[in-house]
């Protein structure tokens, strides 16, 4: 089953965005927990997760949480973000974002602040720890 989005939203891609994947998986559970109630609610999230929630040795961390760690565990200073251009359509951004850390710069882009700072702090990683 597809994500009904208008026309010109389908074209900008918004079916493949994560933010907006996830805020459409929030919106038909909060309805469900609405409906039915929290066990009615926790029973759908079950079957539909419990196996790949249950494998997880560890919760997945993000880029931007690994780059913290990384830089408070050797005592440096905080990582810094910058956004450095934003281009595109009101409907369709694109964001580029640097950040420093430990005197070396990187820098990502996609289609969000948000994202960009990931890819942005991800790229550092690879940097650090080549």
């Amino acid at each position: 089953m597809a994500l009904a989005v208008a026309p010109g939203e389908a074209k900008a891609g918004v079916r493949r965005r994560a933010t907006v994947l996830a805020d459409a998986i929030e919106a038909a559970l909060g309805a469900l927990y609405l409906d039915g109630g929290i066990e009615r609610a926790r029973a759908f999230v079950r079957r539909a997760w419990d196996d790949v929630m249950n494998r997880l040795e560890k919760p997945p961390r993000d880029a931007k949480t690994m780059l913290q760690e990384w830089v408070q565990a050797r005592g440096l200073g905080l990582p810094h973000y910058t956004v450095t251009s934003r281009v595109g359509p009101p409907h369709a951004p694109e964001f580029v974002v640097s950040v420093s850390a430990d005197g070396l710069t990187a820098s990502g882009a996609a289609g969000s602040k948000r994202a960009a700072e990931q890819a942005a702090a991800k790229d550092l990683l690879r940097l650090l720890n080549p």
